[in-house]
């Protein structure tokens, strides 16, 4: 019969066995996973950790670059919708030589005011595109000032869609963002909407 110190020097033994190979497996999986990793490269001076670092820039670069394609039509024509005040022009932009129509009327019968028509072309002036396309455009509401203003938003979004490359030119112009103005409405008691009455003392 054996003692119980002979029993508890065995089960002392298995156990320390038992932890050896647990730490051997351990060892293995850690070397493993070292090896798997990939071989970081040694940056000894600046050059070494500036060329890193472009590395990085240019994997970023080439992920986050997505290429606009152009929206035309099967008669490589673009269409847009433009708006200001209560006006609303539809434009239809294709290339061409500079021809305007506005309502089946050229541009000079439509707006006889030169500033109007200054206000039309100043899309094609950002982009250097002048004489380049021709638009066809119907506008409804409004003035002649604010359908001008129409005019010019729907040939702004036209181009944009057409030659996206032109997107930061007509961003920085601010002609792609839709001018929110409008007149304010009168109010009771008021002759406008800030103007008073006439004060009468009798």
């Amino acid at each position: 019969m054996a003692t119980k110190k002979e029993t508890t020097a065995k089960t002392a033994a298995t156990k320390t066995t038992a932890a050896k190979t647990t730490k051997k497996t351990t060892t293995k999986k850690v070397e493993t996973v070292v090896k798997k990793a990939s071989p970081a490269k040694k940056i000894d001076s600046l050059k070494d950790l500036k060329a890193a670092t472009k590395e990085t820039a240019v994997e970023t670069t080439t992920e986050t670059k997505v290429v606009r394609k152009a929206k035309k039509d099967k008669q490589g024509r673009v269409y847009a919708t433009g708006r200001r005040k209560d006006a609303v022009a539809r434009v239809w932009v294709m290339p061409g030589h500079g021809k305007v129509t506005i309502n089946s009327k050229t541009m000079d019968e439509y707006f006889s005011r030169p500033v109007l028509k200054m206000i039309i072309n100043q899309p094609f002036e950002v982009t250097n595109r002048v004489n380049e396309f021709d638009v066809i455009c119907t506008v409804s509401g409004g003035g002649l000032s604010g359908q001008a203003g129409a005019i010019k938003h729907g040939i702004s979004r036209a181009l944009n869609d057409y030659e996206p490359e032109l997107h930061t030119a007509l961003k920085q112009a601010g002609f792609l963002t839709r001018d929110d103005r409008t007149v304010e409405r009168k109010k009771y008691g008021r002759a406008k909407a800030r103007r008073s009455y006439q004060f009468s003392k009798r």
